[in-house]
């Protein structure tokens, strides 16, 4: 039988290599609202106040490679429409450039990168009772209307003290060589599943995306071969994704999640964070079993 994960699992912070430690924190920070939890040497921790969402780490001469593995983006949840249009906001008296918006059936998403070029997608969830649960209705054309979503502030004129301490880590679309590959370490050995709208989608679909989740959430982990099958992993230079987090509920569930890892011959790299393995691809994956501190 083909193992499920504990459904209160989730994602905790991703850690992404950075070039300037300094452009990204004030990215971070001026134009999201995130806060400095933490900083030392060359790493910091950055969120909504609780557990890091964010760490950065920078490395010297560390650059930008195309068409490798790795992250294509991590969604910020907002807990409620008037945060995420204050970011909207924000994102206008800044001018920061976006690549789009878009009404998923599921939540509404923000996308634009950091100024290191790391996607984000910045997202709100709708009640789960109006989830679309199937694929026709989750693509569809739905409409996301900006000047809508701004009207929350004219009815909240309250004043935005920064990400709110609710935040947290929605979801991470990864860059995969192999989707069977993929499908095989995330499904059979880690033990989640896949999204009901995913099921009934066409073959053409299927032969680009996987996505994954536990608990019944529309995704915590999305995957695509958008880069090539076949796509490298990155070098070691690479600006970009180290690994996400996946949070477990107790330690129980750890271990069995460990123990299925080791059957799959799945290699532990050593960390003082937690579990750290590597997907089929080369993505980082840590996992934990509460938030962890320091770097």
């Amino acid at each position: 039988m083909t193992p499920v994960i504990h459904p209160e699992t989730r994602l905790g912070h991703v850690h992404y290599t950075v070039a300037s430690l300094d452009r990204q924190v004030a990215f971070y920070q001026n134009i999201l609202g995130f806060k400095v939890h933490w900083r030392e040497r060359a790493s910091a921790g950055l969120g909504a106040g609780g557990e890091d969402l964010l760490r950065l780490t920078e490395m010297e001469n560390a650059r930008r490679y195309k068409g490798t593995t790795g992250l294509y983006h991590t969604a910020f949840n907002v807990p409620t429409r008037w945060e995420l249009a204050q970011l909207l906001s924000s994102i206008v008296q800044t001018q920061t450039p976006i690549q789009g918006m878009s009404n998923h059936g599921t939540h509404l998403a923000i996308y634009l990168p950091d100024a290191e070029e790391n996607g984000i997608e910045l997202a709100w969830d709708f009640p789960p009772d109006q989830w679309h649960k199937t694929f026709a209705s989750v693509m569809q054309q739905r409409r996301f209307d900006p000047r809508e979503l701004l009207r929350e502030l004219e009815q909240q004129p309250a004043r935005w003290q920064g990400l709110d301490p609710a935040s947290r880590v929605g979801h991470v679309h990864l860059h995969v060589a192999d989707l069977h590959a993929t499908e095989r370490f995330y499904q059979n050995t880690l033990g989640l599943e896949f999204p009901d709208y995913v099921r009934d989608a066409p073959a053409q679909f299927k032969e680009q995306a996987r996505f994954f989740s536990a608990g019944g959430y529309h995704h915590h982990i999305g995957t695509n071969v958008w880069n090539g099958v076949g796509a490298p992993p990155p070098p070691a230079d690479a600006l970009g994704l180290r690994y996400f987090t996946l949070v477990l509920p107790n330690e129980g569930e750890l271990e069995r999640v460990r123990e299925r890892v080791q059957a799959a011959d799945i290699a532990i790299e050593p960390s003082s964070q937690g579990t750290l393995l590597r997907d089929p691809a080369g993505n980082g994956l840590l996992l934990t079993v509460n938030a962890v501190g320091g770097f």
